[in-house]
């Protein structure tokens, strides 16, 4: 990230500078990525990851204050990636977004398949849902980023919650 802040263009930055910095070989480096967008995938990955585990009550399960403080720290965690980029790093938004809306599908997938049901749903069904709710979170999240934040995130994260719970509604009851 450093050469990223150096340099202003992620595409000007060879695995070599990459190696150099982080004192290992290029071997090793691509041992573990197979290329540097490989490791801005895992980076941005892990760094949501944490604001998550930052964010949400040890325990996490799907209850709506779990989901509020997720949806919360969502909106949190986009705002500030958002004030961070840069125009000649612009392209790698995608990316990021991807790993972000990939991170809520893999949570909601595991809280949802931990909810006792007396009528077991279909796995497509679980995992549908949890398509389907991770970008009804996601969605609004990315456009409130990119269109000003004329509405606070409370705000929002009020009305999003409610599609949420709405959303869940047919699968499991959310307290």
């Amino acid at each position: 990230m450093t050469l990223v802040q150096e340099k202003h263009n992620f595409h000007s930055i060879s695995i070599q500078e990459i190696a150099r910095r982080a004192t290992v070989n290029r071997a090793t480096f691509y041992a573990h990525f197979e290329d540097k967008y490989a490791l801005m995938e895992d980076w941005s990955r892990e760094k949501f990851h944490r604001a998550l585990v930052h964010q949400l009550p040890a325990c996490s399960a799907l209850r709506r204050e779990t989901l509020h403080s997720l949806i919360l720290a969502v909106f949190d965690f986009m705002a500030l990636s958002h004030r961070y980029y840069r125009p000649s790093n612009r392209q790698f938004e995608a990316l990021y977004e991807m790993v972000v809306q990939q991170e809520l599908y893999d949570l909601l997938l595991c809280w949802l398949q931990q909810v006792p049901s007396e009528i077991p749903s279909p796995v497509e069904v679980i995992e549908t849902t949890a398509q389907a709710i991770s970008w009804a979170i996601f969605g609004p999240a990315a456009q409130w980023c990119r269109g000003g934040q004329r509405v606070s995130k409370e705000i929002m994260a009020h009305h999003v919650l409610t599609i949420v719970v709405a959303g869940l509604s047919p699968v499991v009851t959310v307290t």
